[in-house]
């Protein structure tokens, strides 16, 4: 089948997934998108294949509101079989789009976070009514999709299909790097011996990074001294350091890096990540290099992310906002003196069975032909990885 994934513009983290659906050997995949970012904190993938790209630009005007030219031709189009739409439903152009591609015989999808959080009112009428325009949703987890069926919709419309970043690389990364180099990145980065917690994300306030300040405190009026290391940037950065040597912290701001080798040492060389607000990709991007993560236990303020995470064995939950209880977990994952090799094992695992873009490909492939959404293929998918 000929099918169009379309996003109002693709974002560098998507790469490996967008690469994999290149190389299906099932469908034969085209991207439709803007060619400049939307957003600009994240940068845009370099299209790697243009001659299987459709420009369709966007504009915003009322936001989260947005309009994209192009979509209604694309419904109307005879050339595709199936349409796999980013499923916001503040992308106004997807309704009518969406709509017409059903009128033309076209299988439709919506990638989409789906349910959340509990919503009511008129909110979650339309948020329902937008999701009933597609075939199914590809949804990033099984909250998700338990949400889904409380909703009323079909077992077999919930596609799970995880996230991912770029599997291959980190791996290969993670493969090169030595013990003795570990041992090296912690003595560069902090002279006093101590377990250092990393978190890779933009610095912004909704990642309470104050309260892993608060937390570390805690822990050194207890005599349990930990180092922390920040890799990113943003809005929140000066006040975080300001913060950090009012309490006399050892914090290491790194600034923002993409480069895999790099990430894979300075994430290795931690006990942990920790990531006090809401968790996403970055819960990916640790537990792919073997490092466990902390987040906060409301699942319902959470990237649906989380669900990689199982308490004692990938990493833990703390009680929300609160930053003894952050203080007492972070203790935990840091009494040893060097991370748990099991711990390191466990977290390839999960990423090797779900969270990875060859992965997501099958499942992909799968929605786009009409399988049901059976999680007994799930199960079977993570036996053979």
């Amino acid at each position: 089948m000929k099918a169009a994934i379309v996003y109002h513009f693709f974002p560098h983290y998507r790469a490996g997934v967008l690469r994999e659906l290149l190389r299906s050997t099932e469908h034969e995949y085209w991207f439709v998108g803007d060619a400049r970012s939307t957003d600009d904190t994240v940068k845009p993938w370099a299209i790697e294949n243009p001659a299987r790209f459709i420009l369709a630009p966007c504009r915003e005007f009322l936001r989260p509101l947005l309009l994209q030219r192009g979509l209604c031709q694309l419904g109307w189009r005879r050339d595709l079989d199936a349409v796999v739409y980013l499923g916001n439903p503040y992308f106004l152009s997807t309704w009518l789009s969406a709509v017409l591609a059903r009128l033309t015989g076209k299988r439709v999808l919506f990638w989409t976070h789906g349910w959340t959080r509990t919503e009511s009112g008129l909110k979650a009428a339309l948020r329902n009514c937008f999701y009933k325009l597609a075939h199914g949703l590809l949804l990033y987890g099984h909250s998700a999709k338990t949400a889904g069926l409380n909703k009323g919709f079909a077992a077999d419309r919930l596609y799970v299909i995880y996230n991912s970043l770029d599997y291959e690389a980190q791996k290969r990364a993670r493969d090169r790097v030595e013990p003795s180099a570990l041992a090296q990145v912690r003595s560069e980065l902090f002279p006093e011996k101590a377990p250092i917690l990393i978190c890779s994300a933009r610095l912004t306030s909704n990642c309470r990074f104050d309260l892993l300040l608060e937390a570390m405190a805690q822990l050194r009026a207890g005599n349990h001294r930990v180092n922390l290391l920040l890799v990113g940037d943003g809005p929140e950065r000066g006040d975080l350091e300001a913060h950090a040597r009012r309490l006399g912290l050892p914090v290491r701001f790194f600034g923002a890096c993409y480069d895999e080798e790099i990430l894979a040492r300075l994430t290795m060389a931690a006990h942990v990540t920790v990531s006090p607000g809401k968790v996403g990709l970055t819960a990916i991007q640790s537990l792919a290099f073997g490092t466990p993560v902390i987040t906060h236990n409301n699942f319902e303020a959470q990237g649906p992310e989380w669900e990689a995470i199982k308490a004692g064995v990938t990493g833990d939950f703390f009680q929300e906002g609160d930053a003894a209880d952050l203080a007492r977990v972070i203790q935990q994952w840091t009494l040893r003196a060097e991370p748990d090799a099991s711990a390191r094992a466990a977290a390839h695992s999960v990423i090797e069975r779900f969270y990875n873009p060859a992965f997501q490909r099958r499942a992909i492939d799968r929605a786009i032909r009409g399988a049901g959404a059976d999680d007994l293929f799930w199960m079977k998918e993570s036996q053979n990885a």
